[in-house]
């Protein structure tokens, strides 16, 4: 039985709508303020929260406001007059699952209650077949049950507790951070920190005192001490994501903080000890990089101790499907929109689709067809024009789709001459770096 807590400053209206719910065969309890809900609520679980906006003490605003914080997974409607109810709209998007005017039609007040109970009785539903489908399929959040994948699981395992350095290499998005996490998770320090740091996206004047730390006074604006990513990690995993962007003269100082736990920080003269499990990652060939003299030698192989490769996800086609129901559910749930299914035909387009954006893409691809999905269906209207056999019936080709699968495979191509580097692509391909970046995200070539 759906339990109903009624909170209202006027007696009379309070008592008729809880004794109507209660013929509905709703439990109800009641409250004349916010303040007496909140006491409620310490001892007693709720579906649903109706309350009035305009109360003395806490106002129904305030309720919900610490209803969201206490009790996420409580639902609260609000009920408000017509005078005050740009209040209650301020308050749906706040958080309310929705408000209704006074006066209240009971029945209007039921329809609206049984509304919110079966997007609850839905939510749950996708939660218990998305922990299913994790318990099946999944390991630490990586969704996979094809081979290549179950060789990765398999490395992870192995290595997790141990404090050695790893090396994830593998394509963009294929997850390399989701494997970096899962070897902390299953680490002797998982309840310490993970602390992430994609060195492509860092200040290059600035990486040494943000991963090594830093004095007072040690370079021009720096009016407090850092501790730098080593220090802050106390113990924990320190994940360098495209470890190919780090500037020469910092793998230097790289190498000394791996090799003998300490860290020298800008404008000290004293190395400080620390303490942390190091996972790196790229998508760059750093053995490349070595011949040609833009990574040391020396790191590469203190780096490369144990190395997991993540294979594309072209090449794991098997757990395309799998992976498509996650993404729906997620991004459903994220979008407040009921978990649409993928018609045959779109599922067969996503299958045949040779992913170069990996997984990455994909989840890209999936929030798109969410939002444009029709009567709770993805359609082919709903997946992107590049995901499209190009052939027609006739045997002719559709120019739009020629036309933006050439142009995706020139952007990866000219990505590829210039090691990644985005400024040097848009230079290359006579675009602005904001046109470049719309591209890269909409073929999933981040």
């Amino acid at each position: 039985m759906s339990r109903i807590l009624v909170v209202d400053d006027e007696k009379v209206f309070r008592s008729s709508l809880a004794e109507f719910l209660r013929g509905q065969d709703y439990s109800v309890k009641t409250a004349g303020n916010g303040e007496e809900a909140l006491e409620l609520l310490e001892d007693h679980d709720f579906s649903v929260v109706l309350t009035d906006i305009r109360m003395p003490r806490v106002n129904g605003l305030e309720l919900l406001e610490e209803v969201r914080a206490r009790r996420p997974e409580m639902a609260v409607m609000l009920m408000t007059a017509h005078a005050s109810l740009d209040t209650a709209v301020n308050g749906f998007r706040q958080g309310a699952y929705d408000y209704i005017l006074k006066p209240v039609t009971l029945e209007d007040v039921v329809h609206k209650v049984e509304n919110i109970l079966d997007q609850q009785r839905l939510r749950q539903q996708v939660d218990r077949l998305q922990s299913q489908l994790r318990e099946r399929l999944g390991f630490e959040g990586i969704i996979g049950d094809s081979e290549p994948m179950q060789q990765v699981f398999d490395l992870i395992d192995r290595v997790a507790a141990l404090p050695t350095t790893v090396l994830l290499t593998g394509d963009s998005g294929t997850g390399k951070e989701l494997v970096a996490r899962a070897i902390h998770e299953r680490s002797e320090v998982a309840d310490e920190e993970f602390l992430a740091v994609n060195m492509g996206a860092m200040n290059t004047e600035l990486v040494e005192a943000q991963l090594f730390g830093a004095e007072k006074g040690a370079y021009t604006g720096s009016d407090r001490a850092r501790d730098g990513i080593f220090r802050a990690a106390r113990g924990g995993t320190v994940f360098l994501d495209e470890i190919g962007e780090m500037p020469m003269e910092a793998q230097a100082k790289l190498l000394r903080t791996v090799e003998h736990q300490e860290v020298m920080p800008l404008g000290s003269s004293e190395p400080v000890s620390v303490d942390f499990r190091l996972v790196a990652a790229t998508n760059r060939d750093l053995e490349q990089m070595v011949e040609e003299g833009t990574f040391r030698r020396d790191l590469y192989y203190r780096l490369n101790i144990f190395h997991i490769e993540l294979p594309p996800l072209r090449d794991r086609r098997e757990d395309i499907p799998a992976l498509v129901d996650h993404f729906i559910a997620q991004h459903a749930r994220k979008l407040r929109r009921p978990a649409p299914t993928p018609t045959n035909e779109a599922m067969k387009a996503l299958m045949g689709y040779d992913w170069p954006g990996n997984v990455r893409e994909l989840s890209n691809v999936i929030e798109r067809a969410v939002i444009l999905a029709s009567d709770e269906q993805i359609t082919l209207e709903a997946l992107p024009g590049n995901l499209m056999d190009c052939e027609t019936e006739g045997g002719a080709m559709s120019l739009d789709c020629v036309v933006e699968r050439s142009e995706r495979d020139h952007i990866r191509r000219v990505l590829e001459l210039t090691d990644g580097n985005r400024s040097e692509a848009a230079d290359v391909l006579e675009v602005d770096r904001a046109t470049l970046y719309r591209r890269l995200d909409k073929y999933g070539l981040d």
